[in-house]
């Protein structure tokens, strides 16, 4: 992981704040293509969609997808602020892209949220998740958990 790593890393909790302010879960996602720009963003809308699917990496999937085209993604990186559940690493691996990067692991968020009816967290690692395809998908993280940690504090209790 390199600064520019860190940088859009930092994107990507930005981003979660912001979808705490719209009255979302604290979740961001930015995505890069091969020179590093970021091409898309997605926050969380799981409240405010009423759609249990719309984590912000399936979110930043689906536009990646419509917009993008899942033949063009595989130098893309998708940089998230929280280790992607496994619905998520599932629709990263169908999307094409070819490496995701995350700030605070999965195990961190279960240990901030508890047993919380709204994040039932599982624990299967996003690294295991995409391993398990037929093609290779570099992962990255965890990386400055501490700042994605902080959208987070106060918000499930």
């Amino acid at each position: 992981m390199n600064e520019q790593d860190l940088d859009r890393l930092r994107d990507a909790i930005a981003v979660s704040h912001r979808a705490r302010e719209h009255g979302n879960h604290p979740f961001g996602a930015v995505l890069t293509d091969s020179s590093g720009a970021v091409v898309l963003e997605a926050e969380n809308t799981v409240n405010t969609d009423r759609d249990v699917t719309g984590h912000a990496e399936t979110n930043l999937v689906r536009l990646a997808s419509q917009r993008i085209g899942t033949a063009a993604l595989g130098d893309h990186t998708l940089f998230t602020s929280c280790e992607p559940c496994a619905m998520c690493s599932g629709a990263i691996y169908w999307s094409g892209i070819g490496r995701v990067v995350w700030a605070m692991t999965e195990a961190q968020l279960a240990e901030m949220t508890g047993p919380h009816d709204e994040n039932p967290t599982m624990h299967l690692p996003a690294a295991t998740v995409l391993a398990s395809g037929q093609r290779h998908i570099e992962v990255a993280g965890p990386a400055l958990s501490d700042d994605a940690m902080d959208a987070h504090r106060g918000f499930w209790y």
